[in-house]
């Protein structure tokens, strides 16, 4: 990511995805954390809808 209109973009894109229930880019940590409903969205195919905004994604459970 570049800036936070970065951060917004992946936000934005990731808000209109059915599933997905909350969603928080940080442009400063370079990182998104989501909560999601994996019985209507795989974290695979929430990598894939950030890879096609355009920036890298990576999935990190804690």
């Amino acid at each position: 990511m570049h800036c936070n209109t970065c951060s917004l973009n992946i936000d934005w894109e990731l808000e209109e995805t059915d599933g997905v229930k909350e969603v928080k880019t940080s442009y400063a940590a370079q990182k998104t954390e989501l909560t999601f409903d994996d019985d209507l969205i795989s974290s695979k195919k929430i990598i894939e809808i950030i890879k096609k905004t355009g920036y890298e994604a990576n999935l990190i459970k804690e």
